[in-house]
């Protein structure tokens, strides 16, 4: 799809106004999910619809109806593939963002809005990356919610000191997550998920479901610096892709490995695309 094609934003299912986004530019009281919609469908939709829902009621103690999140993703799906030229492929990057109206500051209540806002796919960085080892803890890290100014502090402070991104480490040392990504390491036979208070990315629920139905073993278990010279492989995942290499965390260097990678692509391409 053209780079060339225009951003399009929809509050409730209809295109976004002024006064629809004013309160947002400084909200930071709200949750999304991300997607890449490939041929107007996506991977693990029940995934993402999982994910709004139970975040809605963590923060705003109450959900918008499924039924109607999906019909707004249609709408928002629509508006955009009428604005894109017709010999493009319904290929695009989703965003959708639940708010309330009440905003930030305030014990006020109001029901929730759900803002879905479109623009040109992804497929992230070629990598491998280099990761920056930072401490850090996420506040609800099992909510996907917005304003976290520490993500990118120290995504840009990793880049000065010559890193692609950071990998966080908990209070007890264990490696969680990166800054916009899951983690996940290789021993040589299995995959290894790191133990720790972490964001369950709907990639990382997608991989892990297909890794199970095709036989290829994995396991969640502590990680730690000192852990890394003994593992085949590392990689970041989100909803760009499935499996970006990772070739050095910190001063570690760790070995290429194509057949971990092969694993993580597959399961992913293993899940059906589904409609909203």
């Amino acid at each position: 799809m053209s780079t060339d094609t225009p951003n399009l934003v929809h509050v409730n299912g209809r295109t976004a106004t002024a006064d629809d986004l004013t309160p947002l530019a400084f909200a930071g009281h709200a949750h999304f999910t991300a997607m890449q919609v490939r041929d107007g469908k996506v991977r693990g939709l029940d995934l993402h619809l999982e994910r709004l829902r139970s975040a809605s009621v963590e923060l705003f103690g109450r959900a918008l109806p499924e039924d109607l999140v999906r019909s707004r993703l249609r709408s928002a799906l629509q508006d955009h593939l009428r604005g894109a030229p017709a010999h493009e492929p319904a290929d695009l990057s989703l965003t959708a963002t639940v708010y309330s109206p009440a905003g930030e500051f305030t014990a006020a209540d109001a029901d929730p809005r759900l803002l879905v806002r479109t623009g040109a796919p992804s497929s992230g960085p070629g990598g491998p990356l280099a990761l920056a080892v930072a401490e850090h803890e996420r506040y609800l890290p099992h909510v996907k919610h917005v304003g976290e100014v520490a993500k990118t502090h120290l995504l840009r402070r990793a880049v000065a000191g010559g890193f692609d991104d950071a990998a966080f480490l908990d209070r007890d040392g264990r490696f969680s997550e990166a800054t916009i990504w899951n983690l996940v390491f290789w021993d040589g036979d299995a995959v290894v998920w790191p133990e720790a208070r972490i964001l369950t990315g709907t990639t990382l629920g997608i991989v892990r479901r297909q890794l199970t139905k095709l036989g290829i073993d994995q396991r969640v278990e502590p990680v730690t610096p000192d852990d890394l010279p003994h593992l085949a492989g590392a990689a970041v995942m989100n909803s760009w892709n499935p499996g970006i290499a990772v070739h050095r965390i910190g001063a570690t260097e760790l070995p290429p490995a194509p057949r971990f990678l092969e694993a993580l692509h597959g399961a992913f391409e293993a899940e059906p695309l589904t409609a909203p």
